[in-house]
């Protein structure tokens, strides 16, 4: 769960890493964690070995949402829909730059947003985005290697 962009939960789901309590340590998780939620919730879930609830989960930063089991589908493909309705161009340029500026700091990190807007702001995607926007209707992406014309 710790490698998914985005997490919705079942109410009743459970979350730990219960490592320490066998004698070994959640070593390759840290990796992870420790850029998803703040330290002392993965030093709380590393040093107790202790399970959390699902509420707990998205409380700290781990799930995005938390809904009864029976509606975990819907919920996920009510998210999948919201992302769909995205520019898929869009969405791998920025993917590609959340995960880039995650090892850069703050001066080379905002140097290098005002580089990607500048090509993302090019790009069709963007320029049929604008024209939907425009004429007030949904935009039509291109499917990748296809062009908008």
């Amino acid at each position: 769960m710790a490698l998914c962009d985005m997490a919705i939960v079942a109410d009743h789901a459970r979350f730990g890493l219960p490592e320490a309590k066998v004698g070994v340590f959640p070593m390759q998780v840290l990796v992870y964690l420790r850029r998803m939620i703040a330290p002392r919730y993965v030093n709380e879930l590393c040093f107790t070995g202790e399970l959390i609830d699902a509420q707990r989960a998205r409380e700290i930063g781990i799930a995005n949402a938390v809904v009864p089991y029976a509606e975990l589908d819907a919920a996920v493909d009510a998210m999948v829909g919201r992302v769909e309705q995205c520019s898929p161009q869009a969405l791998r340029r920025g993917r590609y730059a959340i995960a880039s500026m995650e090892w850069m700091g703050f001066t080379e990190a905002l140097t290098f947003a005002e580089s990607q807007i500048a090509l993302t702001s090019t790009a069709p995607d963007a320029k049929e985005g604008l024209q939907a926007f425009n004429e007030k209707r949904p935009p039509k992406w291109a499917a990748p290697g296809e062009s908008h014309e």
